[in-house]
């Protein structure tokens, strides 16, 4: 409620980073367009991995799995769900995939908020789709089994004139022609601190802040999972939340680790979509995608995706594991075992050429 106050929203100050960080995700924007141009037909195979991605990290926050066999055949409706943590995975897959289809139409509205919960619900004995009517606290568990209380939401009895505040604020931002990065990245933040569901905030937050940059135009989360991002900075994702919140219901809360977090997310996802365009549509010779591609090629003996990682300087670990998968699809690499254990080898059909010195 508080923070797209107009008052508290003048009152904002920027350093130069935070305008460069702001200025480079616009600039990503504005390159969507030319992208989608240059490889259109990457971007179906990148919509649905990041579909999966997206509903795998997005409940895996929140302690819900699914096992790797069941999960894309669930994501992709082609089987239906057997137990709980199924029937959540499938809820989410239809308010991402409505989302994916509809979010320029939905408003930022209570009766939205609503509508994503239920259907969250849909596959669930539970039903969803109401306020909360207890209170609820957000909670830190430990690996002991203690816990700790890292924010009191809003009480039952404020959700709805909160939920309704937020959006009459959203909406007046919106019309005063507000920076959009902030809007959007602030009304999430209050939306967590209301905390108006007994269950799945988190998920619904996640949900909502996609349908927001869809109607700004910021089009990354469509190939890059946000979710999946967000899971990989899980714990940065849960300090800055509770940084920015300590002090919101007095409306005197620092909103800065919030956005900083939030700007940065979204950054790395347009950089991860550039790097996976550059993939298959490499821009010559000196391309990420050629220097991961020597690296590999000159190993005689099996090696880490580590190993690649170190030696290629300035090139994500999520650009190298792509680079991997597009060449074991290719028949050049193979890979043995999982996770950290994974260890990758040439195959017969490689040609290693000039080799280099081994790993």
């Amino acid at each position: 409620m508080h923070s797209l106050e107009p008052n508290f929203l003048d009152s904002l100050r920027f350093s130069a980073e935070q305008l460069k960080t702001i200025r480079a995700i616009g600039d990503a924007r504005g390159r969507q367009a030319l992208w989608y141009q240059q490889v259109p037909e990457v971007l179906k195979n990148l919509r649905m991995v990041a579909q999966i991605e997206s509903t795998e990290s997005s409940n895996r926050i929140e302690g819900v799995t699914v096992s790797p066999e069941r999960l894309e055949p669930l994501v992709l409706k082609r089987t239906d769900p057997r137990n709980r943590s199924e029937q959540e995975v499938a809820g989410y897959r239809d308010v991402l995939g409505l989302i994916h289809d509809s979010a320029t139409e939905m408003q930022f509205s209570a009766n939205v908020m609503l509508q994503l919960h239920g259907i969250l619900y849909r596959y669930l004995p539970d039903e969803g789709g109401h306020w909360k009517s207890a209170p609820n606290g957000i909670i830190e568990k430990h690996p002991d089994g203690s816990r700790r209380i890292r924010f009191k939401p809003s009480p039952p009895q404020l959700v709805q004139i909160q939920i309704d505040k937020l959006c009459s604020n959203f909406t007046t931002a919106q019309t005063d022609g507000r920076e959009p990065l902030v809007v959007v990245a602030l009304s999430i933040l209050d939306f967590l601190c209301i905390h108006p569901f007994l269950d799945a905030n988190g998920r619904v937050g996640r949900l909502l802040t996609l349908m927001l940059l869809y109607q700004f135009d910021y089009q990354v989360g469509r190939y890059i999972s946000l979710e999946r991002v967000i899971e990989q900075s899980k714990e940065t994702y849960y300090e800055a939340l509770e940084a920015s919140s300590q002090d919101w219901h007095e409306g005197q809360h620092n909103v800065m680790p919030w956005l900083n977090y939030f700007w940065g997310m979204l950054l790395r996802a347009y950089g991860e979509f550039r790097e996976r365009l550059d993939a298959v549509h490499p821009q010559g010779h000196g391309s990420k995608t050629e220097l991961v591609r020597h690296a590999v090629l000159k190993r005689k003996k099996p090696f880490t995706l580590s190993a690649i990682e170190d030696e290629c300087l300035g090139v994500s670990r999520d650009m190298v594991r792509h680079v991997l998968r597009q060449m074991r699809e290719e028949g050049l690499v193979e890979v043995n075992g999982r996770g950290r254990a994974a260890r990758w080898a040439l195959t017969d059909n490689a040609d290693i050429g000039n080799t280099g010195t081994e790993e």
